[in-house]
């Protein structure tokens, strides 16, 4: 058996019973999850993600222990903008907080299965096909650009998303949600609860984020098992980082903006990665992604939270009472 198969074979066993672990004893049905409950959860993820990385040191070695983390961390930011947007499905539909565990759960777990067919199908496009690489580095400088400048003004209204529209089209939906049920049975025929739609559109619109972060972690690595591994804790993480940070999301103002910087810095470093490689060895290259990606990350949230107040007019800020 090889390393990475021993590697493969570890994080299925600890993933099951984490999932086992979570849903016997963290997720009971129609329950609130508090600050302190969700911190717990959190700690739980990050601790579990972070003890799979001193696993992957002694098993596979400090390069590929590095980019795993490097990779990790890379998805883990990015999950704040997938809980700012889930935040958002969740009152735009109207769901009850009792509902929000299993429905997030639901949900992530089904953005897995999506994230693996999508890894999969990435993964061998690139081994057949090298030049797909630079084609992922052109569209993450492009994405990280329009990240940038983008304005977060402009409402994001999950009811006018071609997802919900197909939906509504091709199922007999109705405006409820069942008392917690994700299909019931009105006048004889099957139809479909808020929750089921809600279900979906978590499921789908984290594979819309995928379709940045993916290429990103395939800069950082090519390695099956760092693309895999860092991608699937960091999924797993979701849910107790949503109750987490659901009521100071919006406070983090220009974390995008330093996650924008990464994904340029990582499509940069695809582009040119054949003359980097000839003046740069791949331990050293993995520390300076994995310092870029710290840097950046902390500094947004820093500047987010302790430089800038959004949304006071400018003689408040200046003449603040506390």
């Amino acid at each position: 058996m090889t390393a990475d198969q021993i590697t493969f074979l570890v994080f299925g066993g600890i993933l099951i019973l984490a999932l086992v672990f979570d849903l016997g004893l963290l997720s009971k049905k129609n329950q609130k999850v508090t600050i302190k409950q969700a911190l717990y959860q959190t700690f739980f993820w990050v601790g579990l993600a972070l003890a799979f990385f001193v696993f992957m040191w002694f098993q596979e070695g400090q390069t590929l222990a590095l980019e795993y983390l490097s990779a990790y961390l890379m998805e883990w930011s990015l999950s704040i903008d997938n809980i700012f947007v889930f935040i958002l499905i969740f009152s735009s539909f109207g769901v009850k907080e009792k509902h929000y565990g299993r429905v997030l759960l639901i949900g992530i777990l089904m953005a897995i299965i999506f994230r693996i067919l999508f890894i999969t199908v990435g993964v061998a496009l690139v081994e057949k096909f090298e030049w797909v690489l630079y084609v992922f580095g052109l569209f993450l400088v492009y994405t990280g650009y329009k990240m940038f400048t983008a304005n977060k003004d402009e409402a994001f209204d999950p009811h006018d998303t071609k997802i919900y529209r197909y939906l509504k089209r091709v199922l007999p939906l109705v405006p409820h949600d069942g008392d917690g049920k994700y299909s019931v049975r009105e006048n004889g025929k099957r139809r479909y609860t808020i929750l089921f739609v809600v279900v979906i559109m978590l499921a789908a619109i984290d594979l819309v984020f995928a379709l940045d972060s993916i290429p990103a972690v395939m800069g950082i690595s090519r390695n099956k098992v760092v693309i895999y591994t860092s991608n699937i804790f960091a999924v797993l993480g979701l849910r107790s980082l949503f109750f987490l940070l659901r009521g100071a999301v919006n406070k983090f103002d220009f974390l995008q903006q330093g996650i924008a910087i990464v994904l340029v810095f990582i499509g940069l470093k695809m582009l040119a990665e054949k003359w980097i490689n000839e003046v740069v060895d791949k331990t050293t290259q993995v520390f300076i992604s994995l310092g870029v990606i710290m840097v950046c990350i902390s500094g947004a949230i820093f500047y987010s939270i302790f430089i800038k107040k959004k949304g006071l007019p400018k003689e408040v800020k200046e003449n603040e009472v506390y």
